[in-house]
């Protein structure tokens, strides 16, 4: 439902954008600028690093498989060139050196060279280490170092030696190669010649490179010295690193060499790319140890370049979000300037509606302009619908019983009228209007703030005085009593029966012998009933008339007994066979002696008999009977658990007494297992009332040929056997 846009009371009730409040705008805009640039240059730089790292990482595993390769080929070279040593025309040649033999071997080497792109040439040394011939003129000319020859040597037989890599013009061009060297041997061990086989690093590795994930990808070999051997003509060059064979990385990249020289593998975070270097090993022989870095990298351009559309939807979203937030700002700004408008025209309605209650502002054409939800309720109107509605109306003041333009009158010239409003229904709330004048800020036009107060509970109160006057002014006795007897009031029909005095203001002073004796048990059946009906008066004429006394009973929030209410009435008098009988429920008999209980067991039937239970209950606490003078208590206790149980007992229960602080119950159709969850309820149910500290139960069934006498035997082993073990208070014996 649309309600009527009203003008404010004030100027200053509108919205006004102070200067203040619009460079506090301007400097959360701008903050919130800034903060998305530097936040949109953390994502960015994070994104780029990961990729970075994504990258590194599946090149570090792309050079360890180039180096598995290449520590393979090597091997597979050392295979090869034991081969080419054992060969049938090297040793026909050997046994008998021709020229004929020498040159079908040359034809022999050459085919195999031709063939392998990574052999180079093959070489035969004398056994002094000088060149024989070879494959071709670029190799051999050299002789063989002289650690590798005669006695000096430390290998020999089936070993191949593989030097380190060297550089060697071939075709104009340097050529990364190392060479194999296997020794020719006679039975005797001595020394026929040298066989020496030339392969190509550079050759090897484009013969690996198929294997490696990207033709773009970069691939370095270098020593432990820095020096550049393989990798020198890969397109474009990085800067810092050599783009030559033979350069030193140690000199042109000192820190990268430092972070390679630390460790056998990593990366490096450099300016221009990220490295990722693998030390790998091509073959250990004695002393001498072949190491070489493979080393690869990936350009910050390239993963710019590749990270380059996530940049712009970033960006885009850092716009959007900015721009949005923004906005934000502003309804922000704009809401809590609203809402400073509404507090402002709460505080200005808070002073003109200056208590708690029910309140209405009406202005100078009594068109109601404001109402609280109490004044809505107490006119029993929806708040939206007092607004703008003429006062007359919904006061009602346009009956007869009111001269509304009297009360205007009379609000002109003593500013203010307090009347009662009767508003035509008996349901609806009495109210008291006050109405008061207001001047506005302009002193031009005034406001009437009108309050209600609601009388109806006073009104209800009164009335429920008086009828509570007149229902008690009747002929049956009645009276409050408080939980020990005191009189609160009582009507003129209990005061002239009771022929109650000035000083007598207690029912147990009245009624000493029917009440005053059994005042306690009577408040605890109260308590546990709800009420309790006697005969009292009975002695007092010698007619067979008394009075019927009924006690009910007003308990309060906590459960205790707050207020009793007695009324007595006309009643024939009976005679009681058992003085206890008055104050316990009929349900069942306690029987007094063990003579009636005899009598009550055997006239069971067998098939009850047969199934039944004997529990034996002792209240009887340690702090009981440690004087005589406890006795009496002793005796109270057991009649408030008597009545308590008895009230609870199932109709085909007995309940007897036997000694002083023990009570014998007899349970026919009962179990063992039902006769001990009987026991646990009651003993809840009597600690629930805070009778059951000290309390014990033992519990003993019927077997054949079993008498009464043998039967109490029974439970009172129970029952010591309970006392002794004082933990649940309940046990059993003689039990199926």
């Amino acid at each position: 439902m649309l309600t009527p846009k009203l003008s404010p009371l004030i100027p200053a009730q509108g919205i006004h954008w102070s200067n203040q409040r619009l460079l506090s705008v301007a400097t959360q805009i701008f903050i919130l600028i800034i903060s998305m640039i530097f936040i949109s240059n953390v994502i960015i730089t994070l994104g780029e690093r990961r990729l970075q790292e994504d990258w590194a990482t599946q090149r570090y595993s792309e050079l360890q498989a180039v180096g598995t390769l290449i520590a393979d080929k090597v091997s597979f070279q050392q295979f090869r060139t034991q081969m080419f040593a054992k060969s049938e025309l090297l040793k026909n040649y050997l046994d008998v050196p021709s020229t004929k033999r020498q040159d079908k071997l040359e034809r022999n080497w050459a085919v195999i060279t031709r063939n392998i792109p990574e052999l180079l040439d093959i070489a035969l040394f004398d056994p002094q280490g000088n060149f024989k011939f070879a494959t071709s003129d670029d190799f051999g000319h050299e002789p063989l170092p002289p650690s590798l020859l005669g006695a000096s040597r430390n290998m020999g037989g089936n070993e191949i030696y593989i030097s380190p890599l060297e550089f060697s013009p071939v075709n104009g061009k340097l050529e990364p190669y190392h060479y194999q060297l296997a020794w020719l041997e006679n039975p005797d061990q001595s020394i026929r010649g040298y066989l020496v086989t030339y392969n190509s690093m550079s050759k090897m590795l484009k013969t690996i490179k198929p294997a490696y994930s990207s033709s773009q990808s970069p691939l370095l070999m270098l020593d432990t010295q820095g020096l550049l051997y393989a990798g020198a003509d890969s397109r474009p060059s990085l800067k810092r690193v050599p783009d030559t064979m033979g350069g030193s990385l140690k000199q042109s990249y000192p820190a990268l060499w430092r972070k390679m020289a630390m460790s056998n593998f990593g990366q490096f975070h450099g300016d221009n790319a990220t490295f990722v270097y693998l030390k790998v090993e091509l073959t250990t022989q004695y002393e001498t140890r072949r190491e070489y870095f493979l080393v690869s990298y990936v350009r910050n351009a390239d993963i710019a370049a590749n990270f380059s559309q996530w940049r712009t939807i970033l960006i885009g979203c850092a716009l959007m979000l900015t721009l949005l937030a923004s906005i934000l700002i502003f309804l922000s700004h704009f809401y809590r300037l609203e809402q400073r408008s509404r507090q402002f025209s709460i505080e200005l309605s808070s002073r003109l509606f200056d208590r708690e209650v029910g309140c209405i502002i009406v202005n100078h054409n009594n068109r109601v302009i404001s109402a609280n939800e109490l004044a809505a309720t107490q006119l029993s109107l929806p708040q939206d619908q007092l607004l703008d509605r003429n006062l007359q109306r919904i006061l009602q003041l346009d009956n007869d019983d009111y001269d509304y333009a009297g009360i205007i009158t009379q609000i002109q010239q003593e500013q203010e009228w307090k009347g009662e409003l009767d508003m035509g229904t008996e349901t609806q709330t009495k109210l008291i209007a006050h109405i008061k004048t207001q001047a506005s800020k302009d002193k031009q036009k005034g406001y009437l703030v009108i309050t209600f107060e609601d009388v109806s509970q006073l009104k209800q109160a009164r009335q429920d005085a008086y009828l509570g006057t007149a229902l008690n002014d009747n002929g049956v006795p009645t009276a409050l009593i408080q939980t020990d007897g005191t009189i609160i009031r009582a009507n003129p029909a209990f005061e002239q029966e009771m022929r109650l005095g000035t000083d007598c203001a207690n029912i147990i002073d009245i009624l000493p012998n029917e009440l005053g004796n059994n005042w306690p048990q009577i408040s605890q059946l109260i308590l546990l009933q709800g009420s309790w009906k006697g005969q009292v008066l009975c002695g007092a004429s010698s007619t067979n008339t008394c009075l019927q006394a009924t006690l009910k009973s007003h308990i309060d929030a906590s459960g205790e007994l707050d207020y009793v209410v007695c009324t007595f009435e006309k009643a024939i008098s009976k005679n009681n066979h058992d003085e206890s009988g008055v104050l316990v429920p009929h349900r069942s008999t306690i029987l007094v002696n063990y003579r009636d209980l005899e009598s009550y067991f055997n006239s069971l039937e067998q098939s009850s008999k047969d199934r039944s239970s004997l529990l034996l209950l002792d209240i009887t606490s340690e702090s009981m009977l440690s004087h005589m003078s406890d006795v009496g208590l002793l005796e109270s206790r057991q009649k408030e658990v008597e009545i308590f149980l008895l009230r609870e007992l199932p109709s085909n229960y007995q309940m007897s007494h036997w000694q002083l602080g023990k009570i014998i119950f007899i349970l026919p159709d009962t179990d063992a297992d039902q006769a001990h969850h009987y026991a646990i309820k009651s003993l809840a149910s009597l600690n629930d009332m805070g009778l059951g500290k000290g309390i014990c139960m033992g519990i003993a069934s019927f077997h054949p040929e079993l008498n009464l006498e043998q039967y109490l035997s029974n439970a009172e082993v129970a029952l010591q056997r309970a006392k002794q073990i004082g933990e649940h208070n309940i046990c059993q014996a003689f039990t199926r």
